[in-house]
């Protein structure tokens, strides 16, 4: 019989405020939709929303997990998640940014393991910064997937991280163009956007995904892929996620 082993996706960005986090949330949604059991992990270790953008409780954390590990009193996977329905799975960021020092990158692969073999996808998300956590975990990963926006620093930025990756001969990136998190904003075509990173838009979150009343499902703990008015009232951008949702999952059998 075949061991199960998820998909593995970092989502990740080169600055702040890309719509990188609600990206993790609306992937999850679509991948639940595709009957795919789904971790979140949040790795956003000093800032991760993720728990409290689902209404969940944060008791199950990462620092906890990677703190029984160390101590040799790791039980089961299934004691360090939190579920938010019967397709999707948290762990959550730790409670005090303090702990963030404490989580030893050696960990991650040992967690990543586990969990594989129980879930479909896992979904983790990080923050923008260069540093040992973020870096293992993207080794660790089958695909990087970077949120960018319409906005010239972000472009600059995306560029230089592009020239890495060519670098070191690594292709396992993706590229989604947030168009909602900034739809007022037109600096540039996508054709000028190409030119200006050196490379391909794989991806793209349409303007028209803009949500005005996006707090008011935040507060409610709601992911905007699996709610019955966003799904009705925004179908091309449904459309979008499952699309994108598939095509990552069909990378993994390359």
């Amino acid at each position: 019989m075949a061991i199960n082993k998820a998909k593995i996706i970092t989502i990740t960005s080169v600055k702040g405020g890309t719509g990188k986090t609600t990206t993790v949330l609306n992937l999850a949604g679509t991948f639940s939709t595709l009957d795919k059991r789904t971790l979140i992990i949040d790795l956003d270790l000093y800032s991760g929303s993720i728990a409290a953008s689902l209404n969940i409780n944060d008791d199950n954390n990462v620092y906890r997990l990677v703190n029984d590990i160390s101590n040799n009193v790791f039980d089961y996977m299934e004691n360090y998640v939190t579920a938010y329905n019967d397709k999707i799975d948290v762990i959550a960021a730790p409670k005090d940014p303090r702990m963030a020092n404490k989580i030893s990158s050696k960990y991650l692969s040992i967690i990543l393991t586990r969990a594989s073999m129980r879930y479909d996808v896992i979904l983790i998300d990080t923050n923008h910064v260069i540093d040992e956590i973020n870096l293992t975990v993207m080794d660790l990963s089958d695909e990087i997937v970077y949120i960018i926006n319409n906005d010239p620093m972000d472009l600059k930025n995306m560029k230089t991280m592009i020239s890495i990756y060519k670098d070191m001969d690594k292709e396992n990136y993706k590229i989604i163009l947030n168009e909602s998190a900034d739809r007022l904003r037109d600096y540039f075509t996508k054709y000028d956007i190409k030119n200006i990173i050196k490379d391909n838009i794989d991806y793209t979150i349409p303007a028209s995904f803009y949500i005005k009343t996006i707090d008011k499902y935040v507060l409610d703990g709601q992911i905007l892929t699996l709610n019955k008015n966003i799904i009705a009232t925004h179908k091309n951008a449904m459309k979008n996620f499952k699309m994108i949702a598939s095509s990552l999952l069909k990378e993994k059998d390359k």
